[in-house]
């Protein structure tokens, strides 16, 4: 009926033109740097904004707390959760499950009276 769809950032994209934005996720450089990256070992990410969230709230997690994150994660996974809220004793991560990425943090302080919304399950570790 008509002609094909004209969109020239598509072709541009297909002729090598123009990169594809990448997306705002870095891996962290949190305190202990060398003992959080080797428990990781590019098993989980963490955004820009939750990185931001960690140092601005002084959330500390050792790497036996992100062996826990980890687990909680996979638990989910096998569930078939898409984003998790994973509570830690006194913290709470906001977590895409499919992309293995900790999108926000939250301390005990900033708990209450808080709500968690495009979630579809918790894991609590």
């Amino acid at each position: 009926m008509s002609g094909p769809i004209q969109n020239n950032r598509i072709n541009d994209l297909l002729a090598g033109q123009i990169a594809p934005a990448k997306p705002a996720v870095q891996q962290v450089d949190i305190g202990q740097k060398d003992a959080f990256q080797s428990i990781l070992q590019n098993r989980l990410k963490v955004s820009s904004h939750a990185q931001t969230r960690l140092q601005s709230r002084d959330i500390q997690l050792e790497a036996k707390d992100w062996d826990r994150v980890l687990e909680g994660i996979d638990k989910a996974a096998a569930k078939g959760a898409k984003e998790s809220l994973v509570m830690l004793d006194d913290v709470a991560l906001v977590v895409s499950i499919k992309n293995r990425t900790v999108i926000t943090a939250v301390d005990r302080e900033h708990l209450k009276n808080n709500v968690f919304t495009n979630i579809d399950s918790a894991v609590i570790v």
